[in-house]
């Protein structure tokens, strides 16, 4: 079974997923599922400082590039704040590890944001200027205060 979860992912899980619905638990490849089933734990908080650090980034081009200020970004803010508040409804146990993953997305966002725009990384504040609520709350936007 260690050789089809290395070969053939895919039919590894299908066969993983029929022993399960057949009740052979006893035939499980419990070393590799229990490893999936952590995975697959990781993926809501990564998925959640994605949309977090996209939506921050897009906020510091706005705030520091106005000159540049599009459509394009206004609806790439609307659709990050929609994703994250989807993802923090339908997983609410992220709620508490929220201001942590805020702050590593806010350093993504900043790298991110050094590189696309080519402004010096010492433009942006070392700590995010805008709370959590602030971001999140629909139409607003930095400089619009």
């Amino acid at each position: 079974m260690e050789n089809l979860y290395k070969t053939d992912y895919y039919q590894w899980v299908k066969q993983q997923k029929e022993l399960l619905i057949n009740r052979q638990f006893d035939q499980l490849d419990l070393e590799n599922l229990i490893e999936e089933v952590d995975d697959m734990g990781k993926h809501e908080p990564r998925s959640l400082t994605s949309h977090l650090k996209q939506l921050l980034m897009h906020l510091l081009k706005w705030h520091y590039q106005p000159e540049h200020q599009s459509r394009s970004w206004q609806d790439s803010i609307i659709l990050h704040r929609e994703d994250v508040e989807e993802l923090l409804l339908e997983n609410p146990s992220l709620n508490p590890k929220l201001p942590e993953l805020y702050s590593k997305a806010y350093k993504r966002a900043v790298a991110l944001a050094v590189k696309q725009t080519g402004l010096p990384a010492k433009t942006f504040p070392k700590e995010c200027p805008w709370a959590y609520k602030q971001v999140m709350r629909d139409g607003w936007l930095p400089g619009a205060e």
